[in-house]
Formats: C-alpha cells, structure tokens, sequence
C-alpha cells in the first residue's frame, strides 16, 4: 500500500548476511547538558486505581538500545517513520544552513532552527559546517576547529532533542588533501601524492585528515578521488592520483583505509570515506569538466570501473558519489545499470550513493551550467535518481523536496525510499551518533593542526619533488659555493596549495622556505618576474590576464636581480586558478592548450641568456606541456602542489638535503595537439607524425635522483604457470653512486598474443626501496591472475587467456629503462 504513514516491519527487506557487524563499544554517555532526550512514553486509557497495575517504566524502543545489532535497530527504526521522516533522511542542507541553522557569525542559531525545522522535523545531512560564517567568496575559510566542534555538537543536539524520532545527523566534509577547512593540515594534492607511488604513506596522511576531520564533528568525507585521469586538458587532474587505474587504485584503498580504520568507529578518529566520481569523469570529451565519457563498456570497465571495484571490495569504502557525466547517452545519476546493477549486484556494494552537488538537478537543465535534458522538471529528475539509486541528494533540499508527492502519486513506491534510507541509517548506528554524538572542542583544538601533523605533511611533500631533468650534476646546490642566489618567478613567493584546500595553521612558500634554510648564509634577492594571471584564487570566478607591458617591466627587473646573483631558481607553472574544477560558465578551468600561460617562457629564455645556472620548479595541477623550458634550461624539479610544508621541502631539496624520489603519476605531453599521450595505449595508437615525435616529453613513471641505480637481469619464480596460479618477478637493484636514494622498481605486463587488443603494457606492481651507497636489495613482485594476466576477453568474460605474457620491469614506463623476461601461462 503506497502512501501509508508507517511501513510495517514485516516489509522492510533487508539482507543482514551482507553487514558486517558493529564490533566496538561504546564510550561512555555525553555530558549531561549534550544528552538527547527520550521519546515521550506511549500513554494507555486510564482504568480505576483499584484494577490498575503496578507502573513500569516505559521500555525505551528497540532502536534507542545500544545493545542491539545496528540491523535490528535499523529495522526497528524504519517500522516508525511517517513518510515525511523518510524523505527528509534524503536531504541534506550546505548553504542552506545559513538560513535554517547559524548565525551571521557561524554559531548555532536556535531560533532559526526551531523555524526552519517545525514539528519534529529532521534533515539527513548537513554539509561542510567548517564554512559556517564564511563570506561567499572564501566558503573554505570559517570555523576554528575549537568552533566547528562547539557548532557540530549544537546542532547535533538540536536533532536528537527536538525531533520526533531523535534521529541524528552526519555532518559531511572535503578532505581531499586534508580537511579543507581553517586550520586544517594541509599536504599534497592527489596528483603529487600518486608521484609518491606510496600506499603506505597515502594511508597515514588519510588517517591524520580523518583524526582532525572527526575531532571537529565530521563524519563523512567527499574524498578520495579515483578517477582515472586520461585528459590534462581537464582542469580536475590535481584532484586524482594519476593516469593509471593500478596506481590509482592501490592509493585509493590506502586512502579509504586511512579514513575508515576496521570501519568500527569506535574510536571516534575516522569518517566514512565516498569514492568519486563514478564513473569515467577523468576523460571527458574535449576535456572539458562534466562532458561525455565516450570509452567502450570494455575500457570502461578495465579502466574506470576497476579503481572504484577495488577500492570497494578490497578497500572496504562505505559511500561512492555519482559523477556529472554521461556514458554511451546515460548521466550517471540516472543509470540503474551502473548503481543498482554493477555496483550493488554484480561488486555487492552495501553502502550509500550520494549525488554530486546539483547533479539531480542537471539531469534536466541547469541554467548556471548545463544539463543533460532526460527529465522535463525537478520531480522528473528526483524519480529517476531514486529509481537509479542515489540515496541521498546533496547540497540542499532541491529535486528531492518531491519525494513524498511522488509516492502519494504512485509515481515512486515508498519502500524505494526504505531501500535507500535504511543503509544510511545503519551507518549513523555504526558510527555511534545515536548513543555518542558528541566530540570533545578542547581535542579538536589541541590536535587540529599540530606539529606532528605538520611533520607529516612535510615528510609527504619530499616524497612527491621529482627531478626530471639535471644536466651536469647542477643539483644539488651547495651553498658554500654561493653568495647570492636570486629566486625568481610568479610562484616563487605565494601560496601553492591547490583546490580544495582551506587555511591551515603554517604555509611556507618557496621564497620563506630558501630564506630559512640558507639562514642569512648566503643572500636571497626575489623578484616575481611576471603573472600567470591577476590574483588567481581558486575561489575567483574571473580569470584576468596580466597586461604584457607590466610583465616585460617585471622581467627587466627580474634580469637586474638575476645579474647579482651565482645562480637563479625560477619557480613557474599554473596556479589554482587556471588548473581547477569548471564548476560553471562563470568558473572555469580547463584549458585547450597546455603550454606555460603568459610570457613565462620569455621569463625563462632571458634568465638563461644571463649565463648563471638556472633551476627551474613547477607548480601545476595538470602536466604542462613544458618543451621549451625542458631545452633551455640545465635542472627541473617537478613539485606539483606539496601542500602547507611547500617551501621547506623545496628548499631541502635544491640543497640536497634528501634526495628526491619522486615518479610521474601522469606522461608529461609535448603539446597538446599530441593527446592522448597516456602509456598504456593500444598497439596501433601511436604510428607516428608528420614532423613530430608521438612519445611523451617525459613517461609515466619517470623520475631522476642525485645518485644512480643498476638493475639486475629480471627472473621469475615460475617460467610457466597454469590459468589459475600465481608467480612471482624478481629483480636486484643496486645503488652505484655515492647519496642514499629511493627508486620505485614498477612491473609491466602484456599480453602477447590475445582475443582482443590488449594494451602495449599495464602497470602491475611496484615497489619502493631505499637503499644506502653500494647496497644491493631484492624486488619480488607478485603475479596474481586476476589482478596480472586477467582481461575482458571478446566474450566481455573475465578471463585469463592461456599464451605468451611479457613482463617488463624497471625504473618507468618508457621501453628503454625496462628489462624484459617471458612468462607462459598454460591452458
């Protein structure tokens, strides 16, 4: 019966077998001033004193009791929810909450809410309460840490106490590179953690941003980023961990780990992580943000299904969100076959979808963007995402505003709302918020940017600094050989963090971070030589060019400086601005060229002309088509974005410090006519230009350092193995020079012969050593058939086919730092 105000327990459907099951105690109750309320007892008809029985104190329901399993309580739950109970599970408030739940100044507001939510209403989420009294313009910068736990623990009250039900809510956040919030710790954007080719690491730094993020009331994060990025034009590949879906997906599961622990929470120090956005976001059409993914079902498998596959059933992530895109005519807030059919049947996802911001609303027409024109109107759009299975909409109530009249219409069955709704219930259980909600201000304040975090985040930008190119030995600099060093160009003095970022504690730029290394030793002179653009927030809207007379004024001042100087670091790229998320028609960020923007090649050409050596750092989201500056000048330091500790890792690295590790997460182009340029492509891609070379400036995989390694001749384990079995690669590698260093000895493999074309090689293992001068060490690689040899073959069957495999393993992608051995898998 649709329409009803409750549904009887008997109709709620949920598979138990599949959750896994809350493990952790429970903390002891909240302070006496932050405890919910209980429901009011159920009163009976008075009957005579005298027939009356002796009172017993209301047992309280069965989903208030702690005791029991979170399934039990889950289904207890739904039994006494009104239809309007349900719908409102399935909203969330972001801006919105400025109107219903805080202040001008961010606090929580009482009045407001007690308006906004009348009669015992609730809300499912409430998005990002660290922008809480923002201005517009910078919603990243608001709460203290102190003052967002105050804020989330307020408003957390509010629910549990004057909702009818007392159902709590999850307070979500972006923490893509860190809590994206004031005072958060801020490291490496993603692309620049993938240069780390270290799951390890990746999995420490989540589980910091975790910590912090929860101290302060989060429990959801927006993050990781699994998108494979096969386009640079697309301004969002800072935001992923590369081109490569098996480096992708090892630092996606580390960073679900990192976030979500055994997934208990008892701890109350990890958040849900949400895997996005899914899926084949990181390719789209023209690159431009949002367009159509134009990729067969084989490589939208193989490729952009596999990160998410992995980072679900061997990560353990609990939340995925639908990505903007369409595949083969289909948005992906609309397609039953990739939310109901591929991710919960066929992979047996048991979490919650969650929309992207707007995204059910663009599946009609969105006049700020675009849209995708498959529903006439909002109450269109909402059927349709409930019937593909988006649990929840964010940010604010919009589309799904129509739930309740779409069910009192028969247009919608109100048990497909119990359906969505009753995994996001059983998380806020899991997660202890209806029995301990509350988090501690004085913890949050005392852990929420702290030197240990601080440290961590520097040992993660020195793993990330790549050397490309150091013709002569130039690097490292030795500081005894200088008197003065001129550090030059427009990102030599501002800060480089990337999107997505908030206002953390400490931010050293590279300028600061030279000045304190040298420590007055050697005198520093700075010019910024000339603009990449005017500003250049990620948050400004308008992108202004600078006008080309002042940067010629600014290189000629540059040059004077240069001409006193020993030798001249130039620090150039893109900045947050002209690499980000194209958001709308009025911000944007992908670009049709990928060249260095402006007159800093002019910069670069009349540094060199000086005759000084020239060391030259990039700071870019995407990789930049750099074949000028890759010529003229001597060394180059890849850093990407490196995070809050930018300028001290730089500076340690320029003066040899430690010895940069780093590889390209990502095939650097050599314009942006020679797209698509990623590794792994199919035999027949890359015939050949006219007058032009089809190989990248730089591989996949690639990265120098200050010493030099030897590798062995490969071997395997086992030359042949059956269909089913495993083997293993292994490799000696030597340091031959005189620094330590680390090197990331990376596995290839191809298919040699096979039922469809198969790629000219995949990356399928790696691993990174340190090793001291002269020290030898043994890489063993594992060869496993469904993550090595297995393959969509041309009945769309995963197999692996019996034949000749190569395998190829070295220092990158690139044919001439591989050895090759042959392993034969047998029918």
């Amino acid at each position: 019966m649709v329409g009803r105000k409750g549904t009887p327990a008997a109709e709620i459907k949920i598979d138990t077998r599949a959750w896994v099951f809350f493990l952790g105690s429970f903390p002891a109750p909240p302070p006496a001033g932050l405890r919910p309320s209980p429901l009011p007892p159920f009163r009976m008809k008075k009957t005579p004193r005298s027939r009356r029985p002796a009172a017993k104190p209301a047992a309280p329901p069965a989903y208030k009791n702690a005791a029991l399993p979170a399934e039990k309580r889950v289904k207890d739950l739904l039994a006494r929810m009104t239809l309007a109970e349900k719908a409102e599970q399935m909203r969330c408030v972001w801006q919105d909450k400025a109107r219903t739940l805080v202040d001008e100044q961010g606090s929580f507001d009482l009045a407001k809410a007690q308006a906004a939510f009348k009669h015992g209403r609730a809300i499912g989420q409430v998005g990002r309460p660290s922008d809480a009294g923002a201005p517009a313009a910078t919603p990243a910068f608001g709460q203290t840490a102190r003052g967002m736990a105050e804020l989330t623990n307020a408003v957390q009250k509010f629910f549990l106490e004057n909702t009818r039900l007392g159902i709590p809510v999850i307070f979500h956040e972006e923490c893509l590179h860190g809590h994206a919030a004031r005072e958060g710790t801020s490291f490496p954007q993603p692309i620049a953690l993938g240069a780390t080719f270290n799951p390890a690491l990746v999995e420490e730094l989540f589980t910091m941003a975790a910590w912090e993020a929860r101290a302060r009331g989060t429990h959801q994060a927006l993050t990781p980023v699994v998108d494979v990025a096969r386009e640079p034009r697309w301004g969002r590949v800072e935001e992923t961990y590369g081109e490569d879906p098996w480096l992708v997906s090892r630092l996606g599961i580390a960073a679900v780990r990192g976030f979500q622990g055994d997934r208990t929470f008892a701890d109350k120090r990890r958040v849900i992580a949400t895997m996005k956005h899914f899926v084949a976001h990181g390719e789209p059409e023209g690159g431009q943000n949002c367009a159509p993914a134009n990729v067969s079902l084989r490589v939208l498998r193989e490729v952009f299904l596999s990160t998410f596959k992995a980072t679900i059933q061997q990560g353990g992530a609990i939340s995925v969100m639908a990505s903007y895109n369409e595949v083969d005519g289909v948005p992906s807030h609309a397609n039953r076959w990739l939310l109901r059919d591929v991710l919960r049947k066929e992979w047996g996802f048991k979490g919650f979808v969650v929309s992207d911001y707007y995204a059910i609303w663009e599946l009609g027409f969105r006049p700020a963007t675009h849209g995708h024109n498959v529903a006439a109107d909002k109450k269109e759009s909402c059927a349709l995402a409930v019937r593909a299975g988006v649990n929840i909409e964010l940010p604010d109530p919009d589309c799904y505003l129509h739930l309740e009249e779409l069910v009192r219409k028969k247009v919608l069955k109100e048990r497909e709302l119990d359906e969505l709704i009753a995994p996001m219930l059983l998380w806020k259980f899991k997660l202890g918020l209806f029995d301990d909600p509350y988090v501690d201000p004085a913890v949050a304040a005392r852990i929420v940017g702290c030197d240990a975090h601080r440290q961590l985040a520097l040992k993660a930008a020195r793993e990330v600094v790549t050397l490309l190119k150091n013709d002569g030995g130039v690097l490292p600099l030795d500081p005894k050989k200088l008197q003065t060093l001129a550090v030059i160009g427009p990102n030599a003095h501002r800060s480089l963090l990337g999107g997505y970022s908030g206002v953390p504690k400490h931010n050293v730029t590279v300028l600061d971070g030279i000045r304190a290394r040298l420590g007055g030793r050697v005198k520093v002179l700075h010019s910024e030589g000339c603009k990449i653009t005017v500003g250049g927030s990620w948050q400004q809207d308008e992108v202004v060019l600078p006008d080309p007379a002042e940067d010629r004024r600014q290189i000629a001042e540059a040059l004077a400086i240069a001409a006193q100087a020993d030798a001249i670091v130039v620090a150039l790229g893109e900045n947050e601005q002209t690499s980000r998320e194209a958001w709308g028609l009025t911000h944007l960020g992908d670009r049709a060229r990928l060249d260095l923007i402006g007159r800093q090649n002019e910069l670069v050409r009349a540094l060199v002309a000086t005759g000084k050596p020239v060391v030259a750092v990039l700071f870019h989201g995407r990789p930049n088509a750099i074949t000028e500056l890759a010529e003229a000048v001597p060394a180059i330091l890849d850093c990407w974005y490196l995070g809050q500790e930018c300028g001290t890792a730089v500076a340690e690295a320029l003066f040899g410090d430690f010895n940069p590790g780093g590889k390209l997460p990502i095939s650097v182009p050599r314009s942006a006519g020679h797209l698509p340029v990623y590794y792994n492509h199919k035999p027949s891609a890359r015939r050949g230009y006219l007058f032009d070379d089809t190989r990248p400036l730089f591989p996949f995989g690639f990265g120098l350092s200050y010493t030099t390694f030897a590798f062995g001749p490969p071997r395997l384990k086992k030359k042949k193995i059956k269909r089913g079995e495993s083997t293993s690669a292994l490799m000696d590698v030597t340091n031959t020079g005189k620094r330590a260093g680390t090197e990331v000895v990376q596995m290839y493999v191809r298919d040699l012969v096979s039922s469809v074309t198969r790629p000219v090689k995949e990356l399928k293992g790696f691993q990174k050593i340190t090793l001291a001068p002269g020290e030898t060490k043994t890489v063993t690689l594992e060869i496993t058939p469904q993550d090595a040899l297995a393959f969509y073959d041309v009945n769309m069957k995963f197999v692996v086919e019996p034949g000749k495999f190569e395998i190829m393993i070295g220092s990158s992608s690139r044919d001439s730092d591989l050895q090759k051995i042959t392993l034969t898998v047998l029918p």
